[in-house]
């Protein structure tokens, strides 16, 4: 039993971008599959594939590298199950003054910090992606 499957699924990217691999698999669900279409709308990686294995199912996620660099620099986790993290419409960071992104989860789903301070809401900081 996994205790935080966000976190794992954000350690199997940030493992796969230093290795330099074209994709990796994660073990789907609702929240693993919008983090990944954030990153996807955001332009962080190339594209999302779904495949059903039987169990679960399983999120292919693939990586962009244009000139031979990662779009990903740099990806961590924020709230954690023991320790959540909790924002206000005025307490949203910004991310590398602006060049990085904040995934926020909502009551509108889950949302970037750029959209989260356009609706004027908060939520709970899932992670940060620069």
């Amino acid at each position: 039993m996994m205790t935080d499957p966000v976190a794992d699924m954000i350690t199997r990217i940030r493992n796969g971008v230093n290795r330099k691999k074209e994709y990796v698999d994660v073990p789907a669900s609702k929240m693993k599959a919008g983090i990944a279409k954030v990153l996807h709308r955001e332009g962080y990686i190339s594209n999302i594939r779904y495949y059903d294995d039987g169990l679960q199912g399983v999120i292919r996620i693939y990586f962009r590298y244009p000139d031979d660099e990662s779009t990903i620099e740099k990806i961590e986790r924020i709230s954690r199950p023991s320790r959540r993290v909790y924002v206000g419409k005025n307490e949203i960071p910004r991310v590398m003054g602006g060049f990085g992104t904040a995934i926020v989860s909502t009551s509108r789903g889950l949302l970037t910090d750029k959209e989260c301070r356009m609706a004027g809401i908060g939520g709970e900081l899932i992670c940060q992606i620069w």
